[in-house]
């Protein structure tokens, strides 16, 4: 019978997949304690978590979840990085972290309900992060909706540009 320490560890994963729309595997050996506080910090300001979970757990969590399950990931020293709606800037923090210690690697993931492979999961932090995209769109929205008033303004302009012109036929 499996001790009561580990059906506490399947709860506590069973939480953490709860509270999270998904986490990134992480192989972290070779960090000190130092290097393992900063890359938790630099998490924690991307708004997620780093966990350090028995593997065969993880593993029973995900099938006990219905969630795809990571078969030749989960092996070694893994800490599993979870992430709340964006995991953009999540990935972001690790792969900055990774290209500053060459210590650590992103083995693959679940996002969006799918299982991610290592190439997969670092593709997250290409992307731009949702303040960006909230930018972007803003500025779109703002430069259409400027040239709609330079188009709408152009009317009355253009309409009175003749008249004159008309005018000062006439006079001539």
């Amino acid at each position: 019978m499996p001790a009561q320490s580990k059906y506490e560890m399947l709860d506590k994963i069973n939480a953490s997949l709860e509270a999270s729309e998904g986490f990134y595997v992480l192989d972290y050996r070779g960090l000190t304690v130092k290097e393992a506080q900063e890359l938790r910090r630099q998490i924690r300001e991307a708004n997620g978590t780093m966990k350090v979970y028995k593997n065969n757990i993880v593993k029973i969590a995900l099938r006990q979840a219905e969630m795809p399950e990571l078969d030749g990931i989960l092996v070694g020293t893994c800490s599993y990085v979870f992430f709340g709606d964006d995991p953009v800037s999540v990935a972001k923090a690790l792969k900055e972290f990774a290209a500053k210690t060459k210590k650590t690697e992103v083995l693959g993931g679940i996002a969006d309900g799918a299982a991610l492979d290592a190439d997969e999961a670092r593709a997250y932090a290409d992307l731009p992060t949702r303040e960006q995209l909230i930018g972007q769109i803003a500025g779109l929205i703002s430069g259409f909706a400027r040239n709609i008033a330079v188009c709408v303004n152009e009317v009355p302009g253009g309409i009175a540009r003749s008249i004159q012109q008309v005018s000062d036929q006439k006079a001539a």
